[in-house]
């Protein structure tokens, strides 16, 4: 019996030899080919940012770039096929520029660049259509910035750019300087008008109602305001729901406190209080926390988590830099803004944390914090992309232009004429917004250092620590 069973662990022992390279070749080649195929479905374009390229290291990053690179056919096909229609769509365009029939030539450019957005010669025609016929330097410039991000030495768009560059420049600063002004209007009203008051109250509303908004909160803004006013649950809405709203109050609290008299510097431990408190309600574990785990988030891959740490440090050097100080404050703040949002530090809660340390840093230099309205979301994204891609300046526009709405609804509803603060949430004309205090609220009297008490007890507000 012990010699047969010695034959048969020797004869089983040879077949294994035999048989185990071929099925670890075939196991291997198919989860190889497996592991591929998960990464093509994630895979995103790269950012040709700095941060990115030190991300780009990553194993994992490597895996899914590799897979990038691996361009289906039918993509090639599709894309040769629309750029081929982008190109018919140019000379069309130039040949209806040529006969004067100027509406038909914008709506063929326009198709061709939707078509094609990288093609140089489309975005120099385009953007030398806009210049000439329409007198949009600003978006002709940014097409031409465009043209040099995509091809650095492409002459037609340097001799384009050095054109409207500081045209650009000029106009942006003229923006600012008219925001200063309003700033300044803004601050001479007394802190005891009961307009100011009114306004400041409602804003404060308001600001919390657009913030959540735009991360998708369903909440009307008379839910909103009674969910701050009364701490009572509305029925029909998650309590996810509920709890971003209060969590967003309790971070707003904690600016007007702590952050806007204070004279040193922003420190990591700041953003890090502020996300604790924007998270407090809602996932407290992860509230104050750095992100563990890698995250996609659409065109954008955010840092690895192992480089958090030393990006955030980079981030606040730079926060509190003599190059920051001597920006606009609405600049600064735009790009405090961006370059946290680029980061990406939290598995959630980072657009928030960021909008709500642009405004802390808005209301140290005196203006409003501003209301980014949940209905121009689609905007607010697209601007976000573009500085992506390598140019910043529309985003700061876009701030600058919110900026500018937010003072223009605080001197009109301080004006001898108005008789109420009016509802973002019905505004039609995108043109206007606005911004609150804390006296009715039991919101302060500093232009928004003003939200402290009366959304919420003292012991309510504790508990997000």
């Amino acid at each position: 019996m012990t010699r047969l069973t010695s034959l048969v662990v020797f004869f089983a022992g040879i077949a294994c030899a035999i048989f185990i390279p071929f099925f670890s070749h075939y196991l291997g080649f198919h989860s190889e080919s497996i592991w591929k195929t998960k990464f093509k479905q994630k895979a995103f374009t790269a950012i040709p940012d700095e941060d990115q390229i030190r991300v780009s290291e990553d194993i994992h990053l490597e895996v899914a770039l590799r897979a990038a690179s691996d361009v289906n056919v039918a993509d090639i096909n599709r894309n040769s096929a629309a750029e081929a229609e982008a190109e018919g769509s140019l000379h069309a365009a130039l040949e209806m520029k040529r006969q004067g029939k100027l509406e038909k030539a914008l709506k063929l450019f326009e198709h061709a660049y939707i078509l094609a957005p990288l093609h140089t010669d489309i975005l120099n025609h385009y953007g030398e259509f806009l210049e000439d016929t329409q007198k949009d330097i600003i978006m002709a410039d940014q097409l031409y910035f465009q043209a040099l991000t995509y091809s650095p030495g492409n002459t037609r768009a340097l001799v384009n750019r050095q054109r409207t560059a500081h045209v650009v420049e000029r106009m942006d600063l003229a923006v600012l300087q008219r925001i200063d002004r309003k700033r300044d209007e803004v601050s001479a009203i007394p802190d005891h008008a009961p307009g100011l008051r009114r306004a400041k109250k409602e804003a404060y509303f308001q600001h919390i109602y657009h913030t959540v908004g735009i991360e998708g909160n369903t909440m009307t803004l008379s839910q909103t305001r009674s969910i701050l006013e009364t701490r009572m649950a509305v029925g029909g809405k998650s309590l996810i729901e509920h709890n971003e709203i209060l969590g967003l109050d309790a971070a707003m609290k904690f600016i007007n406190s702590s952050l806007i008299n204070r004279l040193g510097m922003i420190t990591v431990e700041d953003i890090l209080e502020i996300h604790r408190r924007v998270l407090g309600y809602v996932d407290p574990i992860e509230g104050g926390s750095f992100r563990r785990t890698q995250v996609y988030v659409g065109g954008h891959i955010p840092p690895h988590p192992s480089n958090i740490y030393s990006l955030m440090g980079e981030f606040i050097l730079w926060l509190n830099s003599e190059q920051a100080a001597r920006m606009h404050p609405v600049r600064y703040a735009a790009l405090a803004h961006y370059k946290l949002v680029a980061i990406h530090p939290f598995s959630d809660g980072n657009g928030r944390t960021s909008r709500l340390l642009m405004n802390a840093i808005l209301m140290q230099a005196g203006f409003p914090p501003v209301i980014i309205l949940k209905q121009d979301r689609s905007h607010y994204y697209k601007h976000l992309e573009m500085a992506n891609r390598g140019d910043v300046r529309p985003f700061v526009r876009f701030i600058a232009e919110c900026t500018e709405r937010t003072l223009d609804l605080f001197l009109w509803a301080t004006s001898e004429y108005a008789q109420e603060f009016p509802a973002l949430e019905t505004i039609k004309d995108s043109s206007r917004t606005i911004f609150v205090d804390e006296s009715s609220l039991k919101v302060d009297s500093s232009i928004y250092a003003d939200v402290e008490a009366s959304t919420c007890d003292a012991s309510d507000c504790d508990n997000f620590d």
